[in-house]
């Protein structure tokens, strides 16, 4: 573990190889929905799991729900340059047709793979040159495309997957339900299951909905991948509209929970919010780190996807619900053999109220 994560931050626990979800729902079974997923609730000492079509029953008249409306791109590239073939993930657009990128041996396998400054890749007609490396991140380089990005993907991209993954799914199993403003790399598959009829029963128990914008990139790196932690954050671009804004602050000023539906909500309302606790409209990049050493002052509770070990978003579950309870439900998940990943269960964590 890197030296900057506290000694008292345990990131590591056990999960069997065989919980990765590796198939969508809809697929998994006869006449599933993507919204056949279950849900493990934590609530302090208690970890209870129910079908996540009844999430609404553990809500409350006035709550809110936060949801991240980005969509996703097809963004994991064919190409072909000095190593040979190999897989090309865009992570972050920053302008000037100059991404972020992870190039993999496959989408298995990391490398490295041997590419530096100067090196010309290519994807189909289209020439990527690797323009500089990530300075922390060694796995990481920027390029800049000699055509737009998003015509090569649209030409030539897939959705990225990993190993994990093996079947290729289309474009469709990557979007969720509310995706309106493309962006993302990798689907933020917390709101996959976020269905019309479980947004009605919602509805129908009196919890708000909102939205804000995240565009996430590549989270194929862990806690042990750079020696800072926070390193592992890239810029990406954040976008809270005033109307959310607005009604985030209402919620919890009244008492109600503002409940984030995965970690890029969190780092967005994070990003958006004041020390007085008033959130306030943004529009640009963020590289928001939420550890138990930040706290997490703009949000009650968070529905997020099962994140495997070392990963930086068990840090950010610890501000929310507090370690112990984090690592009990994941215990709780363990034995009640819940599914990992993008296609897997939810995880309803509820902060303690005291914390307020």
């Amino acid at each position: 573990m890197p030296a900057s994560v506290a000694a008292d931050v345990d990131l590591g626990f056990h999960r069997p190889a065989d919980l990765a979800a590796a198939v969508p729902p809809e697929v998994r079974c006869f006449d599933c929905r993507r919204d056949d997923v279950d849900l493990l609730v934590s609530d302090g000492d208690d970890h209870r799991v129910a079908a996540f079509t009844d999430v609404a029953e553990f809500l409350d008249d006035g709550d809110l729900v936060v949801a991240n409306d980005s969509d996703t791109l097809p963004a994991s590239l064919p190409a072909t340059g000095p190593p040979g073939a190999f897989v090309l993930n865009l992570a972050t657009d920053y302008g000037d047709r100059v991404w972020l990128a992870e190039p993999r041996r496959s989408r298995a396998d990391p490398g490295p793979i041997g590419l530096a400054p100067g090196d010309e890749v290519r994807v189909g007609a289209a020439t990527a040159r690797v323009v500089a490396r990530h300075p922390a991140i060694d796995r990481f380089l920027f390029v800049r495309f000699d055509a737009d990005p998003y015509d090569v993907m649209a030409a030539h991209g897939r959705p990225v997957r990993y190993g994990y993954v093996a079947d290729e799914f289309p474009l469709d199993a990557y979007r969720t339900p509310i995706a309106s403003v493309p962006g993302s790399s990798e689907m933020p598959s917390a709101g996959r299951a976020l269905t019309a009829r479980v947004r009605d029963r919602l509805a129908d128990a009196g919890v708000g909905f909102a939205t804000v914008t995240l565009h996430t990139g590549l989270s194929s790196l862990d806690a042990d991948d750079v020696p800072d932690w926070r390193d592992a954050v890239t810029p990406e671009p954040v976008a809270v509209d005033p109307e959310t804004a607005r009604v985030v602050t209402e919620t919890r000023a009244r008492g109600g929970r503002v409940v984030a539906v995965g970690t890029t909500v969190v780092r967005a309302l994070e990003t958006a919010t004041e020390p007085d606790g008033t959130t306030r409209p943004v529009d640009g990049f963020t590289r928001r780190v939420v550890s138990p050493e930040t706290g997490a002052r703009s949000v009650d509770a968070l529905l997020t996807g099962l994140h495997d070990p070392g990963t930086t978003h068990l840090a950010m579950l610890y501000a929310v619900g507090g370690e112990s309870t984090v690592r009990a439900a994941y215990d709780a998940a363990v034995r009640h053999r819940l599914r990992w990943h993008e296609f897997g269960d939810l995880h309803l964590l509820r902060a303690d109220d005291g914390r307020r």
